[in-house]
């Protein structure tokens, strides 16, 4: 970790959440709302929620508005990755872009993919989503491996990190948050990022109780920014973004609707948790 971060310097997170539409361009103007908004409360990192450009109104739209991956090298065929590296530019923030749809190689999918843009435009991390979500029950039914190409882990299964100023920083996507062993083999990191969509019945049920867990197993930040309404397509997501410290306390929340969570990420805060109660260090287990 980097030289040690006080009250004055520690970094502000915030999350943006959205209730995304099936229009592109009307997304991208309130993504850009709530990125002022969160840049005008001091934030230097802002997080926007998985699908803020498109909830379609089935899982195929997001094939007509793939894009192939290009780097810093955006222009008009790229408008999803040119709006989050102008944002970023324009801002002066760290953007970690919810996600957007690249072009994969399977016909008819898509990898769901996270970016990180700093604030001069360059792509610091990418992560294509591994876990693909699927739930049925008679009421609801969603299959993302329908129109979504799973991301591949590198050779060692590593999970995705982002290289902070302030310490590593893994990247989840969603139903990630399900699977805790790709938690666990980021080993000891500052924070985990989980940019979300999750739908209102699985979110009453787990959302705020996996999160926490992830937290407080790895005893670091978890900055987790969802989709938080009824969208035109009929579809209800559950909301809830939340900035959770290493102890399992919530330092923010936005139950539902539009809106910003705010809040300062503290190295000291981590520190402490891991010096009174230094489970990381007492692991058994797949050392």
């Amino acid at each position: 970790m980097s030289e040690q971060i006080t009250p004055e310097t520690a970094p502000k997170f915030a999350c943006v959440q959205m209730v995304s539409t099936t229009s592109v361009a009307q997304n991208l103007i309130e993504a850009a709302k709530g990125i002022a908004v969160a840049v005008a409360q001091g934030a230097q990192v802002v997080v926007l929620p998985e699908y803020f450009c498109l909830m379609g109104q089935n899982e195929t739209d997001k094939l007509k508005v793939a894009e192939d991956f290009v780097g810093e090298q955006v222009s008009q065929a790229t408008p999803l990755q040119s709006f989050l590296r102008e944002q970023a530019m324009t801002h002066g923030i760290y953007l970690i872009g919810g996600t957007i749809p690249l072009v994969s190689p399977l016909p008819n999918k898509v990898y769901n993919t996270l970016l990180v843009y700093s604030p001069t435009g360059v792509i610091e991390a990418r992560y294509d989503k591994i876990h693909l979500f699927g739930f049925q029950n008679g009421q609801e039914r969603y299959s993302e491996g329908d129109a979504i190409c799973a991301g591949v882990t590198n050779g060692d299964n590593a999970p995705a990190l982002w290289h902070s100023p302030w310490g590593a920083i893994g990247l989840s996507i969603c139903y990630d948050v399900r699977f805790p062993e790709l938690y666990r083999a980021a080993g000891s990191v500052f924070a985990w990022i989980c940019v979300a969509a999750f739908t209102h019945t699985t979110g009453q049920a787990h959302w705020e109780i996996l999160l926490r867990a992830r937290a407080i197993e790895n005893q670091c930040y978890l900055v987790a920014c969802g989709q938080g309404g009824l969208h035109d397509n009929g579809r209800r997501t559950f909301g809830h973004s939340m900035v959770i410290d290493p102890w399992g306390v919530i330092q923010d929340l936005r139950a539902e609707g539009e809106g910003v969570v705010v809040a300062n990420l503290l190295n000291s805060r981590i520190e402490r948790v891991r010096a009174s109660l230094p489970a990381l260090k007492h692991r058994v287990l797949n050392r």
